[in-house]
């Protein structure tokens, strides 16, 4: 009996088309929506964070909101361009590329960055009072600290939907 064929891997990306067209079957998967979620949440934390007045922890805060934007950015520009076959060492394992992401970067940078927020908010929480006149940021603490709770909870979300899919044997994110 001769020893099986080893498995052949499917080419990392799309085949090559014109100049720069969108990658219709990421648009159509479960995936498309989660980063718009993803980026539309991140860019309310971290615009939150910067709009008001921020120290100590909360620049951490900051950083962790835009690096994860960034990243999500990045990972949702190449795969709504059907190019991330472009990224080097990457591009091959697409799919694994976007769950490390989401689970470990996306969802822990956001987590504490909504921690942080959420315990500057309730060290600010004195101000919420009626008849207190004194500018209060507890608010701004609150929302930025909710976006970043719901942006952890997405890119969860996006993070276990392509594990999922690279357990059942898929090998690209669409």
């Amino acid at each position: 009996m001769p020893p099986p064929a080893p498995p052949t891997a499917p080419p990392p990306g799309p085949p090559a088309r014109g100049p720069l067209s969108l990658h219709r079957p990421f648009l159509r998967s479960p995936l498309a929506p989660l980063r718009l979620g993803q980026l539309l949440l991140g860019a309310a934390c971290w615009g939150t964070v910067a709009a008001h007045k921020y120290e100590g922890a909360a620049h951490f805060a900051l950083f962790a909101a835009v690096l994860a934007w960034l990243l999500a950015l990045a990972l949702a520009g190449l795969s709504l361009l059907g190019r991330w076959a472009l990224v080097p060492l990457l591009g091959g394992r697409w799919l694994l590329a976007n769950a490390a992401h989401d689970l470990l970067l996306g969802a822990g940078l956001y987590a504490a960055a909504a921690g942080v927020m959420g315990h500057k908010a309730e060290r600010n929480s004195y101000c919420n009072l009626r008849g207190y006149s004194q500018p209060c940021l507890y608010r701004a603490y609150l929302a930025a600290a909710v976006c970043a709770a719901l942006a952890a909870a997405l890119h969860l979300l996006s993070g276990l939907y392509c594990l999922a899919r690279r357990c059942r044997g898929h090998r690209d994110i669409v």
